[in-house]
């Protein structure tokens, strides 16, 4: 009786006219699965619950007739395609109650180790199913999801199955529809239940350690042979089998160590340095006897402890310097301590001067107590003079077991300070390291210095030898003649040995009119000597002449006599000749002696008024 749908025919006869266009509806072909009302054309199902899953499409033929008419009565016919549409009217139902499934206990977590289906007769998405695990034996080992293809419910593995551990399984799985109709909750519950049995499966499994990884550690220097650890494995099946253990070498650090390969034993086979490497990672391989090729792996950590073996010493050379002018209790210098071993947390540098040094009253190390120290001035004042280098040993101790000093010597420069103890000079050093000049450059600047030092020593010497030529090589001096004139004369009477034109040449004597050897301090005129007879003597004209220099303070001696006794230009007391002397020696003041320094002491002792000579106090 649920409506289906309502057809309508249309008759052109007049309706007013008898029954012509009066018209009745009938089925010809469709029953008994539908019926038609005679009057109003609608069509109503027949049978209670039909069902999709037997037949999907209907074909209904339905007349209509008029009810009369001179003719008598008319038909017309037409065809009604109807077709069943799906509703989630069935549940889900498994097509046995128990299910049995196979699994190797080597599976890995999270394959798919069985399948299960339950059948649900209905369409599309009402035919759609979840499967559920029921709580209790295999909830916490086993998964199920679905197969959106095929409708089935895929058995996971959500931890690793141990055949020695546990054999079998058993749980309960339900099946439900994912789409419920509400119209239909009166039917029945829209779900089903199945159990599932699990047999674990022995399979032959490698050795199997007793830790994921093993952390150890031992002292660094520890001897050779010393066993610091030790690591275990066992073959879990029903046959046990024995392990055997080796070290999986990877690269020479492996070297450091060895394994006992019976009892797992890792023992030292060579001397650990922290401070070269702090810890060492390797791993392990377990087999097992029966099988060799089944093998199982285990990481190891051996962490080198700390031996405190080194002291702690100055963490950087300093280049330390004192002013002169520096005050007491003036800090210089602040340093700091570094130690080669691995210092622990809480490390502690205590600082102190050694013993020798504690009683001299030059410097002092005050300890900060926060692992650095300040050098203090402990004296009013340095000199250079005095002393240029301080040696200052300091003890630098530590605080780990057991401790560890050493002494360390800092050098200590004396330097030239201003008023606000801004550095002026130290030495030729301290001069150019803080320019950052290499040793390479100080030796090329140095060698361009002694380049150019040599230069000018041969500029001058030059310059000398060409004006000591000059003046004698000149043929206007009559000085030439006898200073260039090696041989031995033969006497008064020896005539042919020079030519003694040039001593009486009036004409060569008033030419030369000015020094030319100094600068002279006035222009004097040529005094007029009187001419010199052929005759002369050459002995009554070098008397002559020796007599005019003689009176005359301001005129160089020429003759022989003068350029033998010439002192040099680079002589503090100038010449000693006693030509250019006074007359008396009463007349000569010699007090000047005693600025010229201690080498003329015992001069200005011997010439001086105040204080006589004794030559016993001469030493």
């Amino acid at each position: 009786g649920a409506y289906v749908l309502q057809v309508k025919a249309t008759d052109a006869d007049d309706p007013t006219y008898g029954n012509s266009a009066r018209v009745v509806y009938s089925i010809l072909q469709g029953q008994p699965y539908f019926s038609i009302d005679p009057k109003t054309g609608v069509i109503r199902t027949a049978l209670p619950n039909m069902d999709r899953e037997v037949k999907e499409q209907y074909q209904v033929l339905i007349q209509a007739k008029d009810m009369g008419g001179q003719l008598g009565g008319l038909a017309g016919t037409t065809t009604v395609n109807i077709t069943l549409t799906d509703v989630n009217d069935n549940p889900p139902r498994f097509p046995k109650s128990i299910f049995h499934l196979k699994v190797p206990e080597s599976s890995h977590v999270g394959s798919a180790i069985g399948r299960i289906r339950a059948v649900d007769p209905d369409f599309g998405k009402n035919a759609e199913i979840e499967y559920n695990i029921v709580p209790g034996d295999g909830g916490n080992l086993f998964d199920i999801t679905t197969d959106e293809n095929t409708q089935e419910g895929v058995i996971k593995l959500k931890k690793p199955l141990d055949f020695e551990t546990k054999k079998a399984y058993t749980f309960k799985v339900e099946a439900s529809n994912l789409h419920l109709d509400h119209r239909f909750h009166s039917v029945g519950p829209f779900k089903d239940t199945a159990t599932v049995k699990i047999n674990v499966l022995d399979m032959d499994e490698p050795p199997v350690f007793s830790k994921p990884m093993y952390t150890m550690e031992v002292y660094e220097d520890t001897p050779v042979g010393t066993i610091i650890g030790a690591v275990t494995a066992q073959d879990l099946d029903a046959g046990s089998s024995s392990v055997r253990y080796f070290i999986d070498w990877k690269n020479d650090v492996d070297s450091y160590f060895t394994i006992d390969a019976t009892e797992g034993t890792i023992a030292t086979n060579e001397l650990l340095d922290r401070e070269s490497t702090a810890q060492y990672n390797f791993s392990i391989i377990a087999s097992k006897v029966s099988n060799p090729l089944l093998t199982s792996k285990v990481n190891v950590i051996i962490n080198v402890l700390d031996v405190n073996e080194f002291p702690p010493e100055i963490s950087v050379p300093y280049e330390t310097s004192v002013c002169e002018n520096a005050k007491p209790g003036q800090v210089i210098q602040t340093v700091t301590a570094a130690d080669k071993d691995l210092s622990p947390a809480g490390q502690r540098f205590s600082f102190r001067l050694s013993a020798e040094a504690s009683n001299k009253p030059n410097f002092t190390v005050h300890d900060y107590r926060n692992n650095t120290a300040g050098i203090e001035t402990r004296r009013n004042g340095y000199s250079r003079r005095q002393q240029e280098l301080y040696f200052l040993p300091v003890v630098i101790e530590d605080s780990s077991y057991p401790v560890q000093s050493s002494t360390n010597t800092m050098t200590i420069r004396v330097c030239r300070c201003d008023s606000d103890g801004t550095i002026l000079s130290c030495n030729v050093e301290a001069i150019f390291l803080p320019v950052g000049l290499s040793t390479g450059a100080l030796i090329a600047i140095l060698l361009c210095i002694v380049i150019l030092l040599v230069i000018v020593v041969l500029y001058v010497a030059l310059r000398r030898q060409k004006k000591k030529d000059t003046l004698m090589t000149s043929k206007e001096d009559i000085r030439d003649n006898v200073i260039h004139y090696d041989d031995e004369g033969g006497g008064e009477e020896d005539t042919q040995a020079f030519d003694i034109g040039a001593l009486r040449n009036p004409k060569v004597i008033e030419d030369n009119k000015i020094r030319r050897d100094i600068k002279p301090d006035t222009l004097r005129f040529p005094r007029q000597r009187p001419p010199v007879e052929d005759n002369t003597d050459i002995r009554d004209f070098i008397n002559q002449r020796l007599q005019e220099n003689d009176v005359d303070p301001t005129a160089p001696p020429y003759d022989s006599l003068a350029t033998y006794a010439y002192e040099g230009n680079g002589s503090v007391a100038e010449s000693l000749s006693s030509i250019d002397s006074l007359t008396t020696e009463a007349d000569q003041d010699y007090d000047y002696l005693s600025d010229w320094g201690p080498r003329f002491k015992i001069l200005a002792d011997m010439f001086g008024e105040e204080e006589s000579y004794n030559p016993d106090k001469v030493t």
